[in-house]
């Protein structure tokens, strides 16, 4: 692998990110119908918040496959890059002398799926974690161990 090179995340990774993105927006628009319809009790129009949140769960998964096709990971030997977005692009960098600590996340659905979340925990206050998540857990597990690597070597030079 060309340490250069930015690496998509796992297309498999892709339907968890729009169910988690599907569910929460579906959510949101059925409460924001429902809750005026009981307000004014126009609840004679129960189909109302029931189409709202249809149509939430359709742009929910549709912002969540997409956020997750455009997230991008590189390594290279002075940090950590993670580039998220098309059109509204960010890009951060983590020095390898800025982490503190790694960790690796996984919950049963990652589990079976054979995904991970790897966690950054920085120096300093503001923005000192850096998660990415749906990584394959052999590439979480590899970067953990390449960056704790990295900072073993760096703590040996000072």
């Amino acid at each position: 692998m060309d340490d250069k090179q930015w690496q998509a995340l796992p297309p498999r990774g892709a339907l968890f990110a729009a169910a988690g993105t599907a569910l929460s927006m579906a959510l949101l628009f059925g409460v924001v119908c429902l809750v005026p319809m009981l307000a004014n009790d126009l609840s004679h129009l129960f189909l109302v918040p029931l189409a709202a949140a249809a149509v939430g769960a359709l742009l929910g998964a549709w912002f969540g496959w997409r956020r997750h096709r455009l997230t991008f990971w590189r390594l290279d030997k002075q940090s950590l890059g993670v580039r998220r977005g098309h059109m509204w692009q960010s890009e951060s960098h983590v020095p390898v002398s800025r982490v503190q600590h790694l960790d690796l996340r996984r919950g049963p659905l990652e589990r079976m799926a054979g995904l991970a979340t790897l966690i950054v925990h920085t120096a300093g206050t503001r923005m000192n974690t850096v998660a990415v998540a749906g990584l394959a857990q052999a590439d979480a597990e590899r970067l953990r161990d390449r960056l704790a690597h990295q900072l073993d070597h760096d703590d040996d030079a000072l």
